[in-house]
């Protein structure tokens, strides 16, 4: 089997994501240099990507739709990458022109050789990317614009801080990942090993939330929302396209009211296009399914009552 991205494919047919390349920070300090500005920067996401969404999630949540601009990429990547295209839902580049993410990318750096990827936060004054990292950019979004933001919450909460961090190691390497690890893998031991341990992990979050409406209790905090857009694609891509099919997220109870409880929190639907989700895997990693044929299921309803708010 050909890998999806043979870079980051090991030898024993693993998949081994690639690690950011921007890791700078935005700054309270203001003689720092990517200080805190409202519409100095700039947010390019893909509404297909789990990662991106997240930092779109938490842009909303913050209030920062206002202070940080967005722009929305194409779903279909193909072998130049992801492209600035006008269609349903995305568009054409409106800050630098660009016809795709990878010229932000040597714009920034010259000699990158790595795999563009989404999201991207880009500092419109000094023409180049801040730092694509969905982790960083949501801390960033929280922290250091919290004070230009609308928004009250606090997504990461100091008096949780150690079991919050611990938590979200845990989601992102059997979960998050996890899906990938699955649907990535060119060898039957890889992908068993990853799918076993991503459904020990849904098994576990599924009895957690027995006794609780969220991870930390009655608040929702960064780690839901790292779990939730996971979860939201789970029916609709993974379980099918990633091979993940020893049970939907719809056959867990309480894994499935918590999908619809943070799905129908108010700005939270609006960050969710199935449309984008299912062409992008489908179409996109045409080496998983070359005939590119999009799947018109599942008929996903997560608007319903979920109960969810009596815990």
């Amino acid at each position: 089997m050909t890998a999806q991205f043979p870079s980051e494919q090991s030898p024993d047919g693993a998949f081994k994501r690639q690690e950011d390349a921007f890791r700078d920070w935005v700054s309270t300090d203001k003689s720092a240099p990517y200080p805190v500005e409202p519409n100095r920067y700039h947010l390019y996401v893909c509404l297909a990507c789990p990662w991106a969404s997240r930092t779109v999630i938490v842009r909303h949540l913050k209030g920062l739709e206002n202070v940080i601009d967005m722009t929305t990429l194409d779903p279909i990547r193909d072998d130049r990458g992801w492209a600035f295209r006008d269609g349903s839902g995305y568009s054409r580049d409106p800050i630098n022109g660009f016809s795709f993410l990878s010229e932000a990318y040597t714009a920034s750096d010259p000699n990158f050789q790595g795999r563009v990827t989404v999201p991207v936060l880009w500092d419109k004054k000094k023409r180049r990317i801040v730092n694509n990292s969905e982790d960083d950019i949501c801390r960033m979004f929280n922290d250091a614009f919290s004070s230009l933001g609308s928004g009250p919450v606090d997504l990461f909460p100091k008096e949780i801080e150690t079991e919050h961090t611990k938590l979200s190691a845990f989601l992102y390497e059997k979960v998050n990942n996890g899906v990938y690890e699955a649907g990535f893998a060119t060898a039957q031991s890889e992908y068993e090993k990853a799918c076993r341990a991503l459904f020990a992990a849904l098994d576990e979050l599924e009895a957690s939330l027995a006794t609780r409406r969220y991870l930390f209790g009655k608040t929702p905090v960064e780690a839901d929302w790292r779990l939730f857009c996971t979860l939201v694609r789970f029916d609709a891509v993974y379980h099918g396209h990633f091979k993940c099919n020893v049970r939907r997220i719809v056959d867990y109870s309480n894994l499935q009211g918590y999908l619809m409880d943070l799905y129908q929190l108010p700005g939270i639907a609006a960050t969710v296009n199935f449309d984008h989700i299912k062409r992008h895997y489908y179409y996109t990693h045409d080496d998983i399914n070359p005939t590119r044929i999009v799947p018109i299921g599942p008929d996903l309803d997560l608007t319903k009552p979920h109960g969810r708010d009596r815990l």
